[in-house]
């Protein structure tokens, strides 16, 4: 039971831009505050601090009609087409849901606008007048991606696009996000617990730990030489080409701490074989390195560590 005045502070001082066309890839372990964030990207979480600013906007000042209106632009596909889609619809009314809510088209009008949807998904048109049943795992996942896209929105959450589906189909489905971005003048934001695919989509990556950011900056750069001691951890414990057996594997030691009571100082540190003095007692600010900003003391100025290590050891 939880006490009087208990919070989780599933977000704490995550502060971000995506730019118009970008791919920003988000990535670390269950816990981590990625869904938090997305609700919120969503606007469908209100945040207790801060601003989330769309086109110069700040969408929580809005009033609820206009609110209802600005959620058209950003649309979610999310995780499980299995799951995510209502069994006893027909695809043309799934695909077409969004479009009830912000448009008013004849019933012509919006058969013609469904059954485009299919198509430019690589979808039969008369497929919409199937059941979700009587499609694969990935064409589903397309049936979800053209649903998202129904209202043309400016920024789409991926959420995990290709975790439930098989390998072979997984290349087409991110090939497919890829040309359609390119068509519609998309942007993304993709979550994923498969770092492949982040690497292959993303222009920048955010790696979260425990409600904070610990590493921001270009995906290529930050795959190819991880700073933060989670990052290289995280990446070491993931299987690539270059393994050869599972010696070759390192697990993060410990677990993750209570976001009801999170450590003091550096939120990783009860983790991370670099753990120093200062790293218990304050917490880290982004600092850039090598082209991306990273939140960990190692980078910070030795003369202000010795200074803070040496107030910790009185």
């Amino acid at each position: 039971m939880q006490s009087k005045g208990d919070y989780v502070k599933a977000v704490d001082g995550v502060d971000f831009h995506i730019k118009k066309g970008e791919i920003l890839g988000i990535v670390g372990e269950s816990g981590c505050g990625k869904s938090i964030l997305v609700n919120t990207l969503l606007f469908l979480h209100a945040p207790t601090q801060g601003r989330v600013l769309f086109d110069g906007i700040e969408m929580f000042n809005l009033k609820k009609e206009k609110l209802r209106e600005s959620r058209r632009n950003v649309q979610i596909v999310f995780q499980d087409p299995f799951w995510s889609l209502n069994p006893r619809m027909l695809v043309k009314d799934i695909i077409g849901e969004p479009l009830k809510v912000h448009s008013k088209l004849s019933s012509d009008k919006y058969l013609e606008t469904v059954e485009d949807l299919a198509e430019m998904v690589g979808l039969p048109r008369e497929s919409v007048y199937l059941y979700p049943h009587e499609f694969s795992g990935g064409q589903r996942q397309r049936i979800a991606i053209a649903r998202a896209l129904s209202v043309h929105p400016k920024l789409v959450v991926l959420d995990e696009p290709t975790s439930a589906i098989d390998v072979m189909l997984q290349s087409q489905i991110l090939n497919l996000l890829n040309e359609l971005k390119i068509k519609l003048k998309l942007t993304y934001i993709i979550i994923s617990h498969d770092l492949g695919v982040v690497n292959y989509m993303a222009n920048n990556i955010i790696v979260m730990y425990l409600g904070k950011i610990v590493e921001y900056g270009p995906a290529n750069q930050v795959f190819n030489n991880p700073k933060h001691p989670y990052t290289k951890a995280l990446f070491n414990a993931i299987p690539s080409m270059a393994t050869q057996s599972v010696k070759d594997l390192t697990s993060i030691e410990g677990e993750v701490p209570s976001a009801i009571n999170p450590p003091d100082g550096c939120r990783f540190n009860p983790r991370c074989e670099h753990c120093m003095d200062i790293c218990r007692i304050q917490c880290p600010t982004m600092q850039e390195v090598d082209g991306r900003q990273v939140a960990c003391f190692l980078y910070q100025h030795s003369g202000d560590e010795s200074k803070v290590a040496s107030k910790s050891q009185l």
